[in-house]
Formats: C-alpha cells, structure tokens, sequence
C-alpha cells in the first residue's frame, strides 16, 4: 500500500467511528506503513559511538501531509502520538540503539498534498536545551588573624582585603622610594619581632574559591640550606610545613599556625 493511501485510509478509520488502542491496531493495519516510515527516518538520524547507535536527540515531531483540517484534531488529539512513540522505542530498544530515556513523539499534520520531491511524512528532530544549573557561591566566611607570639598594634586583625601584608614596620621603604605599607606589622623591638622580616610574607583570598593562600615574600638564596632560611612556615594538626617562595602558595586551613621566624600568628576563619 502507497504511503498516501495509507494515511488517507487511516484517516478514514479514526475519524468516522470511536476507537480504541486494540481496535486501532487491530483495524488498521495501514498503521503498520507509517510505523516503519517514521522509524526509518528516525534511525536514519543516528549516528555510530564506537561500536553503538546512539539516537541523541530527544523529540521527534512527525509532520504528516494530505490530512483534511476536519481530521486534523483526530491525529493531534494525542492517543497515535503515544502509540507511535511507543512503537519508536521499542524498536530502537530492540535494535540496540541507545536514545533519551524521555523520548517524546509528536504529531503534526497539514491539509497539503507532497509536492515534486516531497514526502508522505516528514521528521524532525530536536534536543531539549538542559537549562545551566549555577552554583550557587560560596559563603564568604570571616577570617582573621590572632597573634600568638610577638606584639602587634592589634592582638587580632581582620582580614578584611584581598591581600593583606605581614612584615616587622608598617612601611618599607628602598633605596628608590616606598614599597609597600604592612597590614600586620610586629614594630615593637623585641626578641621575637626582630625575628620577622620587614617584608616577611602576605595572604591573599582567591575570590573563585573564597580560600586564603599564604605566600612568602622573604629574600633568600636558594639552595640546599633553603629549608631552613625560608624562615616562613605554617604547623598543621602538629606538624611543621615550609612554605618557600613560588606563586601558588599554600592555601590556609582553619586553626593553622603561622611562623614568621619566632612570632606566631594563628589563622581563624568561622
């Protein structure tokens, strides 16, 4: 049987009596021609991933032409877009092909005969576009510094910027001017203090992961006595880490000692 004529027959078929979905299959078996015309079509749209078929998309709209506009709500009404998207699964289930779990067919029809060229049916497919989940940011939490050993004008600071200074005076200048101003500045002469360069170390929060990455900023030569010049090194859970000069750092961790020579600074963050 001609495609056409199929389409017409079963136009026939539904339009001029009630049916139901055993009735259906049972009485029209020009069912049968458009099953395999859309599933062809369908099949035609995969493409191979190693040794599978992957159909990738997850509509597929089926245009019919030649259908009446008195029959046209017939066709929409939705119960032959249920059976032939059961009837596509199932034979791309069977074939082996791998498709969205959530395929969906869809009916559409046109008074319209084929012109020169044209087909019966028509399929297009189309994927769901899967709306970006963004995550949400991470809470910034409150970070500071509480000095453990050595004296600062303030027993506890802030780090309220993104990058905050650590060093022995609160300006450092050279020969060619200013270099930098000190946030943390341990300016009392002491012991402890003079064991602190004038420009000891700096954190910095990386704002993508909102962490706080200690870097050392000591002159030093490198060398296989470099461990122990570094002078800049962070205890964690009772052990002692090194931190040398290079541009990652290392990102800080809460309740994490940090020694400047002698003096100790104890970073917080809640």
């Amino acid at each position: 049987m001609a495609l056409g004529d199929a389409i017409e027959k079963l136009g026939r078929v539904i339009f001029e009596a009630p049916f139901t979905a055993g009735r259906l299959t049972e009485e029209a078996p020009e069912l049968a021609e458009i099953r395999l015309a859309i599933i062809d079509a369908v099949k035609s749209q995969s493409h191979r991933v190693g040794s599978a078929r992957v159909f990738a998309h997850d509509i597929v709209r089926v245009h019919l032409r030649g259908i009446p506009e008195a029959q046209a709500g017939t066709f929409q009404n939705g119960f032959l877009a249920q059976y032939f998207q059961q009837e596509v699964r199932n034979a791309l289930a069977r074939s082996s092909y791998r498709f969205p779990r959530e395929l969906q067919v869809e009916l559409c029809t046109t008074p319209q005969l084929p012109g020169p060229g044209e087909e019966w049916i028509r399929v297009e497919t189309e994927s769901k576009m899967i709306p970006a989940v963004q995550e949400a940011p991470r809470p910034r939490r409150v970070a500071r510094l509480v000095v453990v050993q050595g004296t600062t004008p303030e027993p506890e600071i802030l780090l309220k910027k993104v990058r905050t200074n650590i060093g022995r005076t609160a300006d450092v200048f050279r020969a060619e001017g200013p270099s930098r101003k000190n946030d943390v500045a341990f300016t009392e002469d002491s012991e402890i203090n003079r064991s602190v360069s004038r420009e000891h170390a700096h954190i910095e929060l990386d704002k993508k992961t909102n962490e706080y990455r200690l870097f050392n900023d000591r002159w030093y030569k490198a060398g296989p006595k470099a461990e122990a010049n570094c002078g800049l090194w962070i205890v964690r859970d009772g052990l002692s880490q090194p931190v040398h000069r290079n541009q990652r750092g290392v990102a800080l961790k809460p309740g994490d000692e940090i020694h400047l020579g002698r003096a100790v600074l104890k970073f917080v963050q809640r």
